[in-house]
């Protein structure tokens, strides 16, 4: 289990991989996102998208998932988000494209109310097969700090 602790500022790490299918397109704007351009061929193509796009919103889920899966493969004592800032997305992601992940720790801060706390602020940006970035964003997660070892006797 890692703690907040045992993370230090400018830590990386790249994992992921999500095909990006359009079925999967098509049903999330379906049912989140329903502008034409994530639901039209036709649509998509008189636009600066040119063919269909998956929606910014989906392209954040996608990355969750990979996210969520990382954190299973390396088990954090996470105590969820305080938020996201700077959400940016930065170039369009389309049925076909295989995503994956990059995390940079960019500020580790121990809580001065709650000793057994902090956050960490961390820069999440997703990139396509071609190594492009297509969203980035900061986050500050909650975790944990190590507990304090038990007094011998």
């Amino acid at each position: 289990m890692r703690y907040l602790d045992d993370v230090s500022v400018g830590e990386r790490a790249s994992f992921g991989s999500y095909q990006v299918t359009r079925e999967e397109v098509l049903a999330f704007a379906g049912r989140y996102d329903p502008q034409p351009f994530h639901l039209s061929d036709e649509a998509a193509a008189a636009t600066h998208f040119g063919r269909l796009a998956a929606s910014g919103w989906h392209t954040c889920a996608m990355t969750m998932a990979m996210f969520v899966e990382h954190m299973k493969a390396h088990p954090q004592a996470s105590l969820g988000a305080a938020g996201v800032d700077e959400l940016r997305w930065l170039k369009p992601v389309y049925p076909g494209d295989t995503l994956r992940c990059e995390t940079e720790v960019l500020e580790v801060t121990p809580s001065r109310s709650r000793p057994d706390m902090g956050s960490v602020r961390t820069r999440m940006t997703t990139f396509n097969q071609k190594d492009e970035p297509v969203l980035s964003f900061v986050a500050r997660g909650l975790m944990q700090r190590r507990p304090a070892a038990a007094p011998e006797a």
